[in-house]
């Protein structure tokens, strides 16, 4: 029922003593006309005060889309959190789709993060219906930092790991730029579900697609693979994502997950073998178990595989040929290396982390695999990533694009999830503008699936063709014009060669610019407020504002800060007469009062009007 293959990265190794090489092993599920599975889902939703507006509209809308694509059969439960927990869809079939919609549009947003609430009770509504033969899981959805509740990463990725051994797994969303990515790329990892960085909040809806998808795929569960090693063979490090253990033999016992209708699991090893004669040499017993769909029904099923590379002269190996095995291994090589690299630089080495991503990069340039379309845009990610590390400049949408690059990779054999990245590079906003394309080629930069891609819009060019343009100066909406295009030795995309600049056509003015500094006037002066709360001003738009809420505290009305980044318990100095519980409001800025514990509110106060999430 599972189908095993494996490749090492030459197919003659060559003979010798301290010989190091990769393996790259392939496992798939091969079930004839499989029935979709039922599923058994809770979507957890954050509505905390920093998705206010947009970012809760978007996602309310993708859970609508979710209810959209589930069957009957299917078992759905909505939980929203804030600083408090509701249940709007308490698990129930889904067999009257616009009462379930209904009551998700009636979502509104609140305060505080209390993530551990939001995702144990999605776990609990789960664990109600929990069904071996369904696909039981929870989707948590979060923009920030979980401040209230259970708050210790260790403690809640040990906690999904638990559910997970009860049958209840966790995919993770982070939403924008606030979330915790180590914490929710743990929790995903210790339940061996999936997580998805949403960079951009119009494309909540695609991947909550992407993982109901998935979802349908699945036709295996608790893949988990034993290595027997033979005597001189030792393993250095493994490329893909797993959870690594040792069973009573001391034997590295790696736990990958689950298996995809149509795709490969791939398990990437890099391994010294001590020496190597010519001829055939056994390099490890492979045991392998899983739980698959087979005739209808979730049973297990393991086998073995022997390992076996050939071992020729060092010119047979030079010569042997190589395969489409290199690009896999090299993308998990790629993936590794990033993960190195972010470790590196976040333990303060960041020249020794840039040596590592350009020397990956001279290495893959040296192979010439940069004449392959998906490498050589991963080798203008190696650069980008190893300049904005030199420049101790990384920043936090660098290090989430890196972080969630890395994992989509070592996870998954999807394109779609791997490379994507939609922040501008800054270099974009120091190149020179030019008003006219002359005898130039003009291109665009677009959003697609995720990705920055660069497009021609010159006539006498392949317009579906991509281009190979350096990453630091892509941006969506940008413009550019450079002396010429020049086809790769395949004649599937395009390189830039000569001068490059930006475009902005003449009277257009550069409608490309800078990343927008806060146009608040943060005079530091504390608030004042009208006669009463229906005297402010209202609006819809969170922009630059910081959002706070009113809350009852015994007896008094108090003002809490429930933006990310702010203690939700200090109390805040705020107007009195448009104080009214559970208002929104939006202010200026928010200063440390001089006992620093409390807050002072600056500048205009605006009420906050949620926006109306309707079809």
């Amino acid at each position: 029922m599972i189908k095993t293959s494996y490749e090492f990265d030459q197919s003659i190794l060559p003979a010798g003593s301290s010989l190091k090489t990769n393996i790259l092993l392939r496992f798939r599920a091969e079930v004839a006309e499989s029935p979709r599975r039922n599923l058994n889902l809770s979507l957890v939703i954050d509505r905390s005060g920093s998705m206010a507006g947009a970012p809760l509209h978007h996602a309310l809308k993708a859970a609508e889309s979710v209810v959209d694509q589930l069957e009957p059969d299917d078992i759905l439960s909505v939980v929203v959190y804030d600083d408090e927990v509701d249940s709007v869809v308490p698990p129930q079939a889904v067999t009257n789709k616009a009462a379930l919609k209904n009551s998700i549009r009636k979502v509104r947003a609140g305060g505080i993060t209390n993530l551990s609430g939001g995702w144990l009770k999605g776990c609990e509504h789960v664990k109600t219906r929990l069904d071996p033969q369904k696909i039981n899981r929870v989707l948590l959805l979060t923009d920030g930092h979980a401040n209230m509740g259970i708050q210790d990463p260790k403690i809640l990725t040990a906690t999904s790991g638990q559910k997970a051994e009860e049958g209840i797994i966790t995919t993770t969303l982070g939403f924008a730029q606030g979330f915790n990515e180590d914490l929710l790329i743990g929790m995903a990892r210790a339940a061996t579900g999936n997580f998805y960085f949403i960079q951009s909040i119009d494309e909540a809806t695609e991947v909550f697609s992407i993982e109901l998808d998935s979802l349908r795929a699945v036709v295996g569960q608790n893949l988990k693979v034993t290595l027997e090693l033979a005597d001189g063979v030792s393993l250095v490090d493994t490329l893909s994502l797993a959870k690594v253990s040792q069973n009573d033999a001391s034997q590295a016992v790696l736990t990958l997950g689950e298996l995809y209708e149509g795709e490969d699991k791939l398990l990437g090893l890099s391994l010294v073998i001590s020496s190597a004669q010519i001829g055939e040499l056994p390099v490890m017993k492979l045991h392998y178990s899983a739980d698959v769909v087979q005739d209808h029904l979730i049973q297990s099923v393991s086998g073995t595989v022997d390992v076996v590379a050939k071992v020729g002269t060092v010119e047979e190996a030079a010569f042997a040929s190589t395969s489409q095995i290199i690009l896999e291994l090299s993308r998990l090589t790629i993936a590794k290396a990033k993960e190195i690299g972010l470790n590196l630089a976040e333990h303060g080495k960041h020249q020794e982390a840039e040596q590592t991503l350009r020397a990956l990069v001279k290495d893959l340039r040296d192979k010439g695999l940069n004449e392959n379309f998906e490498i050589a845009e991963e080798i203008d990610q190696l650069e980008y990533f190893a300049g904005r590390i030199a420049q101790k400049a990384l920043g936090n949408a660098g290090r989430k694009e890196m972080r969630d690059q890395s994992y989509q990779t070592m996870t998954r054999n999807r394109s779609d999830l791997g490379g994507r990245g939609v922040t501008a590079g800054d270099e974009v906003y120091a190149i020179p503008i030019v008003n006219e394309v002359g005898s130039g080629v003009e291109l665009y930069c677009v959003r697609e699936g995720g990705k920055l891609r660069v497009k021609v819009m010159s006539e006498g060019y392949d317009s579906t063709k991509n281009i190979q343009f350096p990453r630091a100066i892509r941006a969506e909406g940008a413009r550019y014009v450079v002396e010429g295009l020049e086809l790769s030795s395949d004649g599937t995309f395009y390189r830039v060669r000569g001068k490059l600049t930006r475009f902005a056509q003449a009277g257009e003015g550069d409608i490309f610019v800078a990343p927008r500094q806060s146009n608040l006037t943060n005079t530091g002066k504390a608030s004042k407020g009208p006669a009463s709360a229906a005297d402010l001003i209202t609006t819809d738009t969170v922009g630059d504002s910081i959002l706070v809420q009113c809350v009852k505290d015994g007896s008094k009305l108090r003002a809490r800060v429930v933006s990310d980044g702010y203690e939700p318990d200090w109390n805040m100095r705020f107007p009195r007469s448009v104080r009214e519980e559970g208002m929104l409001y939006l202010v200026d800025e928010v200063k440390t009062a001089p006992d620093g514990k409390s807050y002072i509110a600056c500048g205009e106060i605006k009420r906050f009007v949620q926006p109306t999430t309707t079809n």
